[in-house]
């Protein structure tokens, strides 16, 4: 992406539509844990998913969570949320090529979710663009969305607990991305996109999921900057 397109760029939508073509590609350099991190996202999605099971991906982007679900659970039906077009368009030829079942909601992640009681709803690298009330919000919503022993799951970037390890978590996110051949302008790329990352530390989100009305609230995953917090709806 060219500095001139960065500087244009002014929402988050603008931010991610506009490396759609490539953004996976790039994921697997940028997420410096990826395979570990999307395994237990994956893995804690699907472990006691109903047959058929209804799934809601949260800010789903080019559909990369939905996919590894449906290779668990192929019988799932998918709705994917996304606030850009070009994201949402990716994830459609993906699943459609695959077979998969679903439906796309062009809509942002402050708004109404879409109407359903579903049995998982998930999300990757996507609420930290909320700030704390609008994450606290949405975590609610989305409890109120789940049906009964249905399972939330956030594969999430979050802050560091002080100020300090924060620094320390990206400096050391940098090095990796940069050892796992990220160059400068993808690094620039990334850094542009991160300008609306609104992040908070684990612990503070296991406490909001919990008001939330969660139960069975973890991280179950975390590595620096990328954690995998869950949790489930008991009536």
């Amino acid at each position: 992406m060219s500095e001139i397109a960065v500087s244009n760029i002014k929402t988050v939508g603008e931010a991610f539509g506009a490396v759609a073509g490539t953004y996976d590609a790039s994921r697997r350099r940028l997420v410096t844990c990826f395979d570990d991190f999307y395994a237990a996202a994956t893995r804690f999605a699907t472990l006691d998913l109903p047959a058929n099971a209804k799934v809601l991906d949260l800010g789903a982007g080019t559909g990369l969570l939905s996919l590894l679900i449906a290779g668990v659970r192929p019988d799932a039906t998918f709705t994917l949320v996304d606030v850009a077009q070009p994201m949402l368009d990716q994830a459609d030829r993906e699943l459609t090529a695959r077979g998969i079942a679903h439906r796309t909601v062009l809509r942002d992640l402050t708004d109404e979710l879409p109407e359903g009681e579903y049995d998982a709803i998930v999300s990757a690298l996507a609420i930290h663009h909320l700030d704390d009330a609008g994450k606290r919000d949405l975590y609610a919503r989305a409890a109120n969305a789940l049906a009964d022993g249905g399972v939330f799951v956030n594969a999430e970037q979050v802050a560091g607990p002080t100020p300090r390890l924060d620094a320390l978590y990206d400096e050391l996110w940098e090095a990796d991305a940069r050892e796992n051949g990220s160059d400068d302008a993808e690094v620039a790329g990334a850094r542009a996109r991160m300008a609306f990352d609104q992040t908070a530390p684990t612990e503070d989100q296991l406490t909001w999921l919990r008001e939330a009305g969660l139960a069975d609230v973890a991280c179950v995953y975390q590595n620096l900057r990328f954690a995998v917090l869950t949790g489930r709806y008991q009536r």
